[in-house]
């Protein structure tokens, strides 16, 4: 943010707070990226007392939009007070979310915060933290709108009013049916519901279509959730306990944030750095979490750099060896990265099982075999220009070939083989890989540079 445009973005949040009915149209994340700039501009202090200015029933969506450590540091900071208003304000998964980061910073503080609120979010909050963070329930919201079969549809119309005007109820896709025991039934899109005749029950309009509900109860796992959503373009997705009976619903800018969450996951662990531990603001605990992983590529990098000194002489003997060297070992590693990307995007999406592993090996295999063929004759072209020697290209060529081959079979074997034994293929995968093509890639070159070059 440049800044001009950071003193405009700065105006814009003055005014805010100046006329608060104005935050109503600007978006949450807007204004954490202000209070974002604001922190590294000019230090915790100012970031603090524009935070302690916004209204309490705005403030809850801002820290949730803002970095995790921004967001600890406004959680120590801001009073009792002040973030139980917030908390009251948001809807339950959310406010389950932020008295779970309060309490992992200050036990003392969650309890003095949930004091001050009602019975009922109380009860709501801590039953939504009974949930494992891996199952539908821990990110469902209690708030919805439903109605029973004989409920007139008028009447329904008016208690949604209600919710909105005084509960702030949001995100209504779908009216629920449920029986005299709140036990799901059904459910009709709200663009059907005002076509109807409002004088009439929903009983009267209850057709087969409306009772092919898709649920998920509060204990399934959330891959289920985010399957459900991705496999029927889902809004909303209706949450029962065990016995059926309607107790929330989950919606989708929550699996989003979700999808988002393990994607960012994912890019971390395949680069062998923390999630956690970067958005920590201490070099030392960041250069201590980056360091293990690095002491792991050492030792791999050692053990290739083994195999180059068993051809030290050989080396020697033919340098342009060391010229080309580096290039067999590059190709390998990237063509092992293409094939372990698709293995564990698939892995995580649970698109591919142990049972259909020897059709995706032997696919990615066939890929990586015939990519070698092309870049070996190439190269070995290049080869035999650049050094006058068609034995050199052979050399090359057939090195580059054996090291695609292994780099497409490993690639696609490594994360399958940590997947089956409970090791998160993301983590260790790029290393093992990495291991593995360069070990080929110099074993197979300077091997036949020997047999064929001074054999």
């Amino acid at each position: 943010m440049q800044e001009s445009n950071y003193e405009l973005q700065k105006e814009m949040l003055e005014n805010l707070i100046s006329n608060p009915k104005e935050f109503e149209h600007r978006h949450s994340s807007d204004i954490a990226k202000v209070l974002k700039e604001i922190y590294h501009n000019e230090g915790k202090e100012s970031y603090i007392n524009y935070l302690r200015k916004i209204p309490e029933e705005y403030l809850g969506e801002v820290l949730l939009e803002l970095p995790e450590y921004l967001k600890d540091e406004a959680l120590e900071e801001l009073s009792v007070k002040k973030l139980a208003e917030v908390v009251d304000e948001l809807d339950s998964d959310d406010a389950a979310d932020l008295i779970q980061d309060i309490a992992e910073l200050d036990s003392q503080k969650e309890q003095e915060i949930l004091s001050n609120l009602d019975d009922e979010d109380v009860e709501d909050i801590k039953r939504l933290q009974k949930f494992d963070e891996d199952e539908a329930g821990s990110v469902m919201q209690t708030e919805l709108f439903s109605a029973k079969l004989d409920e007139k549809i008028g009447d329904s119309i008016e208690r949604l009013k209600e919710l909105k005007d005084e509960y702030g109820l949001e995100n209504i896709y779908m009216v629920f049916l449920v029986d005299e025991f709140d036990f799901l039934i059904g459910y009709i899109p709200l663009e059907d519901v005002i076509t109807f005749d409002f004088s009439k029950t929903y009983r009267e309009y209850l057709k087969e279509q409306y009772k092919r509900v898709r649920s998920l109860k509060a204990t399934d796992s959330i891959d289920d959730v985010i399957k459900y959503f991705e496999d029927y373009d889902l809004v909303v997705l209706p949450i029962t306990d065990s016995d059926g009976k309607l107790i929330g619903r989950v919606t989708s800018d929550d699996i989003y944030d979700i999808i988002e969450e393990r994607a960012t996951e994912q890019i971390y662990k395949m680069a062998g750095v923390d999630e956690e531990s970067e958005d920590e603001r201490d070099v030392k605990i960041i250069t201590k979490k980056r360091a293990i992983w690095l002491g792991v590529n050492l030792f791999t990098a050692i053990a290739a750099s083994f195999v180059i000194g068993l051809f030290d002489q050989t080396i020697q003997a033919y340098v342009a060896l060391a010229v080309l060297m580096p290039i067999v070992a590059s190709m390998g590693g990237n063509a092992g990265t293409q094939t372990l990307t698709v293995m564990v995007r698939q892995l995580a999406l649970e698109e591919i099982n142990w049972k259909e592993a020897k059709q995706a090996i032997s696919r990615e295999v066939l890929v990586s075999l015939l990519n070698g063929m092309i870049f070996a004759f190439v190269m070995g072209l290049v080869a035999y220009f650049w050094f006058g020697d068609y034995k050199l290209g052979i050399v090359i060529g057939a090195a580059m070939v054996i090291n695609l081959l292994f780099a497409g079979l490993f690639g696609a074997i490594i994360p399958l083989t940590l997947k089956r034994v409970g090791i998160d293929p993301a983590v260790a995968s790029s290393v093992l890989l990495t291991t593995v093509t360069d070990i080929v890639g110099f074993f197979a070159f300077l091997g036949l540079a020997k047999i064929i070059l001074l054999g």
